[in-house]
């Protein structure tokens, strides 16, 4: 059986200064888990036969939307930045690094003009 613990905890000087605030933020922090999650999820918006008559009219690309299903590529500005064949060196397009592993110059994709649409920017 596990110890009971009878004895309160000391806290250190100035917590009666920051203990406000934390249970302020405590106090919100269960309001949003108990908060309804109703829309705020991926909701499916247009009929399939919708989605398939844009499709086939040129409106939205098929395999592009494809890609943004795929981990690592849900914010892909355009099939043409991933492809290796169409940049130097045989990798991918400057806009599919991600920020935190640039250098601090701001740089664009010679193809579609994105600044950067790596996932987790």
């Amino acid at each position: 059986m596990p110890k009971v613990k009878t004895n309160r905890v000391k806290y250190p000087e100035g917590w009666e200064l920051i203990e406000p605030t934390l249970r302020e933020l405590q106090a919100k922090m269960r309001e949003a888990e108990n908060e309804s999650h109703d829309g705020k999820r991926k909701r499916k918006e247009i009929s399939k036969e919708l989605f398939e008559f844009c499709m086939d009219q040129g409106y939205a690309d098929r395999n592009l939307i494809a890609k943004w299903k795929k981990p690592g590529y849900e914010r892909l500005c355009c099939l043409r930045c991933m492809q290796p064949r169409d940049h130097n060196f045989a990798t991918t397009c400057v806009c599919r690094v991600p920020k935190n592993l640039r250098e601090e110059e701001v740089i664009e994709c010679v193809h579609c003009g994105c600044r950067g649409c790596a996932s987790g920017d």
